[in-house]
């Protein structure tokens, strides 16, 4: 049995990122990154190869919580623009 992507912790949000994605092009490229950069650190980790630098792990790590901070703060916005349409 292969292990999740532990990297992937937007997936309970998939609906809102579709539409951020929909309406927002750059938005959409940062969330691309995103995943890549995930998947990425995912199959490195987990990769039988080559042993890969800690200092390269820690960079992409340090990319990606960057880039997830940033997809956050999106959600956020998001989900408070949904609740201001409500009212």
């Amino acid at each position: 049995m292969k292990s999740q992507n532990k990297y992937r912790k937007f997936q309970l949000q998939q609906k809102n990122i579709e539409a951020l994605e929909r309406e927002n092009s750059r938005f959409k490229r940062v969330y691309s990154e995103y995943e890549n950069m995930a998947d990425e650190l995912w199959n490195l980790e987990n990769s039988t190869g080559e042993p890969v630098p800690d200092d390269f792990i820690n960079a992409i790590m340090l990319q990606t919580s960057y880039l997830e901070d940033e997809i956050e703060d999106w959600l956020v916005q998001f989900n408070n623009q949904k609740a201001d349409i409500k009212h």
